[in-house]
């Protein structure tokens, strides 16, 4: 049974703090991607081995949009992201001081779970807002989480470098307990859409999946481009670390510098898709997207050619990003977390995928085999994209 939800208003300071938390959140999810070859060495791993730590992030993360995600829609999400706040900062905690691989592995499935705050805050975003601006909040939001996700790897790597790789933890943990206490004081109460308990509530996510043909394709679109996205920047600081430019985790780290062209992707994506609409733009992106993966594998070990690419792909992914979920939180008002996690579930296990074919390519074929896989990956999102509706 439903009932009519209250709908707060939305500020722009609560907008910015949204925006804001979203983007320490996201963070969490690629603090490790740079001081992986750190982690390696005091681990003694194996490029299979290193290869779990991101893909074991984007799992917990996975698991929380199927069995986290669509509680937004029966419990008051202030609430629910208290909850997380607190699993985050033990989760970070336990990273902190894992004393192997195993550990470690539980810590970031658990930080990945926990990072489903980001989730919960986009959906209400978006259910704070008419149609009309659902467009433009989206790609406010999205630059956070574009910000909190580029500029996590510049953070990490020279934290890293310079105070060890569990010091990056110790940050993440602070920042966990900062924006925790300030969406606790400051974000509005809203009534919940649904009274359904937990498991009828999990069987009527699922039951979406089936009802909705334009959702499974909206889905495994944006899990084709997200797994390219990260087959790229899982093996970036291990290509890197080696020949020609044998960078350290610091240096490696900067490359989330040179990617903030993702920001200007998911803002300005945000008033586009109401002149191009979401297919046509989508298709745009992944021909941008190609174009960059392209420009870095055919000149190989050249750093100019590599920063083009990275901008390209970043700009590229974050409009499509953007795009795709307009027309995500379009289908059913009344169900946003359940279809927000049901698309965000595809998506974070397409960049599970991605993270490990990526690593495992590199083994075989070193940075090329990296590229390859992602060009697949963005050639398979079109034609899931070409499926789609006209909107």
């Amino acid at each position: 049974m439903s009932t009519p939800e209250h709908t707060p208003t939305l500020s722009r300071f609560i907008l910015l703090l949204m925006s804001t938390a979203i983007a320490a959140t996201a963070a969490n999810l690629y603090y490790n991607q740079p001081i992986l070859p750190l982690i390696a060495e005091e681990f003694s791993l194996t490029h299979a081995q290193i290869g779990s730590i991101p893909a074991l992030t984007q799992l917990g993360y996975a698991f929380a949009l199927l069995f986290i995600s669509p509680l937004g829609d029966s419990i008051a999400r202030r609430r629910l992201i208290g909850i997380l706040s607190c699993i985050l900062v033990v989760a970070c905690g336990f990273a902190v001081i894992a004393p192997n691989l195993t550990l470690l592995l539980v810590a970031v499935f658990l930080i990945g779970l926990s990072a489903n705050i980001t989730q919960q805050l986009i959906p209400f975003a978006a259910s704070m807002v008419p149609a009309k601006q659902k467009g433009a909040t989206l790609g406010t939001v999205m630059m956070g989480l574009t910000l909190g996700i580029l500029l996590s790897r510049t953070l990490s790597g020279f934290i890293g470098e310079h105070l060890g790789w569990r010091s990056v933890f110790m940050m993440a943990a602070i920042l966990a307990v900062i924006f925790g206490v300030l969406l606790h004081l400051f974000l509005p109460v809203n009534k919940p859409h649904s009274q359904l308990r937990y498991w009828p509530l999990i069987k009527s996510t699922l039951r979406l999946l089936a009802q909705h043909k334009s959702l499974q394709k909206f889905t495994l679109a944006g899990a084709c481009w997200f797994a390219a996205f990260n087959a790229l920047w899982a093996t970036l600081a291990l290509y890197v670390s080696g020949d020609p430019f044998h960078y350290n985790a610091d240096q490696a780290g900067l490359f989330g510098v040179i990617a903030l062209a993702g920001v200007i992707g998911a803002k300005a994506s945000g008033k586009w898709v109401n002149q191009l609409g979401s297919k046509r733009l989508v298709l745009m992106a992944l021909i941008l997207a190609a174009i960059g993966f392209a420009v870095t594998g055919v000149f190989e070990a050249s750093l100019i050619a590599l920063i083009i690419g990275i901008i390209l792909i970043d700009f590229a992914i974050f409009s499509a990003q953007v795009a795709n979920q307009v027309r995500v939180f379009s289908i059913d008002p009344a169900a946003q977390s359940r279809i927000n996690g049901i698309y965000m579930l595809g998506y974070y296990l397409g960049g599970a995928v991605g993270s490990f074919a990526g690593v495992q390519a590199f083994s075989l074929y070193q940075w090329p085999g990296a590229v390859i896989v992602s060009i697949i990956f963005i050639l398979l999102s079109a034609f899931f994209n070409s499926l789609a509706d006209n909107s």
